[in-house]
Order: structure tokens, then sequence, then C-alpha cells
């Protein structure tokens, strides 16, 4: 409902500025501006200075450093609230604009960051979309861009390889609470601890000393957790690494294939382009040509 309002806000205010008739010559000095790279560089750089100011605000300052602080955040917003609309104004189709994901969560960040932080009820909402601010840096770096949209295709092969991961835990949890229980009480009482005993084992925190306590009681229990830790941390981190490897590569591929296919349908372009001016050049010659001469 939040995003189909926001589209429906961008589409008026797109309507209304259609209606008013800018100059072709703006309208380039805009495009200029939003393309170049030093306007690019201010961005990245203003964004990271917003992101040092929301950790500024964490720790006890002076009051007229809080203040000055105050004064660059409104800085930061409006000059927010300007690039976005720079960048819409600069777009030719409005409608792909809005329909972008990475456009739309700048507009939601930036409008949202409008909201006033103090004497409000959603002082919390506020304060978190000034933090969401340094997510912006995504949808201004491409190679950002181009990661996170390869993470999130991965993520239903990634879903796959969990479920059998959550399978592999949910045996050796059983297992483990089985024969275990009676050696310590409180890692193996039952499945769902036992199963959070074998997540600190997995990120190997102080495993050893989970394992040799077994190893007291039950000496072979070592291979119990060497065949865990041998699935969990590299059979299945692997897989994950090489899932997202393989959704990068075809990216890439599909990238290189895009670009080729734009770059042969300019040249196709300029090729017939250069065909119809021969082709014009040589009529007006043949009508040259066939005029009587006196």
């Amino acid at each position: 409902m939040v995003i189909r309002a926001m589209r429906n806000i961008f589409y008026n205010w797109a309507k209304k500025i259609m209606a008013v008739s800018l100059s072709e010559k703006l309208l380039n000095t805009m495009k200029r501006i939003e393309r170049s790279v030093w306007f690019q560089t201010f961005i990245i750089s203003t964004i990271v200075i917003a992101a040092l100011t929301v950790g500024a605000k964490t720790y006890p300052l002076p009051y007229g450093v809080e203040h000055a602080i105050n004064y660059l955040d409104n800085f930061i917003t409006v000059f927010f609230l300007f690039e976005i609309g720079l960048r819409f104004l600069a777009c030719d189709d409005k409608r792909r604009f809005l329909k972008d994901p990475w456009n739309l969560f700048d507009s939601i960040v930036v409008l949202g960051s409008l909201a006033p932080i103090s004497e409000s009820d959603m002082v919390i909402v506020a304060r978190l979309l000034r933090v969401f601010r340094v997510l912006r840096l995504v949808s201004i770096i491409p190679d950002l861009r181009f990661l996170i949209n390869a993470l999130l295709k991965a993520i239903p092969k990634m879903g796959y390889i969990a479920l059998l991961m959550f399978i592999i835990f949910y045996i050796f949890a059983a297992v483990g609470s089985i024969f275990f229980h009676e050696v310590n009480e409180v890692l193996w009482g039952d499945i769902a601890i036992a199963m959070l005993t074998l997540f600190r084992v997995a990120t190997f925190e102080d495993w050893t000393d989970v394992m040799y306590e077994t190893m007291d009681v039950y000496p072979m229990s070592w291979a119990f957790y060497l065949v865990f830790i041998f699935l969990t941390a590299f059979v299945f981190l692997n897989m994950m690494v090489g899932v997202v490897l393989d959704v990068m590569t075809r990216e890439t591929a599909e990238k290189e294939q895009e670009n080729q296919d734009n770059h042969h349908q300019a040249l196709v372009a300029q090729i017939s382009e250069l065909q119809a001016q021969v082709s014009r050049l040589a009529d007006k010659i043949d009508s040259q040509s066939d005029k009587p001469k006196h």
C-alpha cells in the first residue's frame, strides 16, 4: 500500500511537471548535471557524511556541535530531495523511473526523511529512514547494485541449501540430545537447545569445550563434531558461495550480451543512416546529371 501510494504521488507530480513546458536547453542541462562524474561523486560524499552524522548522534556531544549536526542533517535532507527531483526531471521516461525498484527505494527513504524527528509519533520510523540513507550508496554505485541484484536472484536456490542445512541440524541435534543430555542438560536438554548448541559449534564459538566435555563420557564423540563441522562449515558454505558465484557469472554474461546487442543495434542504425544519406546523395547526383546542358 505504501509503495502504491508513493507511486501515485510521483505519477501525479509527473503529470503536473509535464504540464509545464520546460525548454529543451534546460532539460539537457539537467541531464548533463545528473550524469556528470562530479555530481555523482558529490552524492556519494554526501551519503557518507549523512552516515557519519547518524553515528555522531549516538555519542554525547556539546550543544554547539549537536546543533551544527542538526543543521547539516537538514541540509543533507534538502539536498537529497533536490537530487531525486533532478533525476526525475532528467529522466525521459517518467513511468520507467517510477517502476525502477532502486528509484522507488530512494524516493521512500528521502521523502520519509522529511518527517520531523522531534514532537512526532513516528520518531523511530523517521530515525530509521535517516539510518537507511546509507543504503543509497547501493542505488548510486552500479557495482553494488549488481551485487545486490545477484544476491537477491540467488536467494531461491540458497533457500533449498538452507532447508538441507536445517535437516542436518535437526538430525544431529536429535542424536546429540539422545546421547549427550546426561552429560550437560543445559546444552543438550532438548532438541531446540541442542540445535542452538550446534549453531555454536558451527560458528566455532568455544566448540572444543563442548566436544571435550562429551569426550569425557563418550571418547569417540569427536567424530560427531568433525562430521557436523565438515558438513556445515565447509560443504554447505561452499555450496552457498557457489550458488552466488553462478548467479553473478550468468548476470555478467547477460549484461555483456545486452551491451553487445545494444552496440550492434547502434551500428545497424548508423549503417542504415549512412545508406540513406548515400542514397539521397546518389539521387541528387542523378537528378543534376539529367538536367539539360545549355
